[in-house]
C-alpha cells in the first residue's frame, strides 16, 4: 500500500515543491489550505505527473477543524504517514511586531500558527505513527527560531518555542528512532509568497541565502531517508536582520 504525505498549509514554494518531491517517491498527497483556486491548481499539476493528491480545503488556524480533517485525509488515503507542517509566512510577516513593541497579545497569532496548531496536529497522528513504528514530522521553521531577527520580535519567539516543543518531543535517542522530525530553513523560499515580500521589502544583504524550494524539497526527501539528525539549517548563519 502506498503511504500518504500531508502537506497543512501548502503554498506555491515549499510545500508544493515537497508534495512534488514525495509525490515521485510514490506517496499519495493529501494537500490542505484556504484557497480551493489553488488547490485545485496544485492538485492538477500533481495529476499531471502521475501522482495521486486530493485537496481538502481549510483554514490550519481552526483548531477545532482539525480532527475532522485528518479524519476526511485519512478517509480518502488511510493513515497519515508523513505530517508536514507548512503555515503561510505572508501571514505571520504581516502579524509581525518588533521585539521591542511586542506586548502579550501580539504573542497570540504566531503562538497559535506555530505552536498550537501543530500540536494539536501532532496528537492526532503521531499515536498511529508510534503504533506502525514509523512515521515523520516535517517543519519548516522560518529564520527567526535560530537568529535573532528583532523586527520579527514575536514571531521569533514563537518560532523558537515551536522548535524547542519538537526537539523535545521527537528527539528522543534510542526510542521510536522511526518517527521523526523537523526542519529547520533560514532562507526565504523562492516562489513563495512570503519570499517574494521578504526579498521585494528587505535590503538583500541583510537577508540569508534565498532558497530554491526544490532543492530544499530534495533535501528534505534526504533527511525523511535518512533521519539521522534532528534537523538541519539552511543560509548563512551569519547574516542578521537589526
Amino acid at each position: 500500500m502506498s503511504k500518504t504525505i500531508a502537506v497543512f498549509g501548502v503554498g506555491p514554494g515549499m510545500g508544493r515543491s515537497i508534495a512534488r518531491r514525495f509525490g515521485r517517491e510514490g506517496f499519495q498527497v493529501a494537500l490542505v489550505a484556504r484557497n480551493p483556486t489553488r488547490l485545485d491548481t496544485f492538485t492538477g499539476e500533481l495529476a499531471a505527473d502521475g501522482i495521486t493528491a486530493a485537496g481538502f480545503a481549510g483554514d490550519i488556524a481552526d483548531r477545532d477543524a482539525l480532527p475532522g480533517m485528518i479524519d476526511a485525509i485519512t478517509a480518502r488515503f488511510g493513515p497519515i504517514d508523513v505530517l508536514e507542517y507548512a503555515p503561510s509566512g505572508l501571514d505571520m510577516l504581516n502579524a509581525a511586531t518588533a521585539v521591542r513593541d511586542a506586548d502579550a497579545a501580539s504573542f497570540e497569532f504566531p503562538l497559535d500558527l506555530l505552536l498550537r496548531t501543530p500540536v494539536t496536529l501532532i496528537r492526532q497522528v503521531l499515536p498511529g505513527m508510534l503504533e506502525r513504528g514509523d512515521g515523520a514530522v516535517l517543519f519548516g521553521l522560518p529564520v527567526t527560531a535560530s537568529v535573532p531577527v528583532p523586527p520579527f520580535g514575536n514571531l521569533a519567539t514563537a518560532a523558537a518555542a515551536a522548535r524547542h516543543y519538537l526537539h523535545t518531543l521527537l528527539h528522543r535517542p534510542g526510542r521510536h528512532r522511526r518517527v521523526r522530525g523537523p526542519l529547520a530553513d533560514l532562507g526565504p523560499v523562492g516562489d513563495s509568497d512570503a519570499g517574494n515580500y521578504v526579498l521585494e521589502n528587505y535590503d538583500p544583504a541583510l537577508l540569508p541565502d534565498p532558497q530554491n524550494p526544490a532543492d530544499l524539497a530534495d533535501a528534505i526527501w534526504d533527511l525523511y531517508l535518512k533521519r539521522d539528525r534532528f534537523d538541519q539549517v539552511f543560509g548563512a548563519r551569519d547574516k542578521e536582520m537589526s
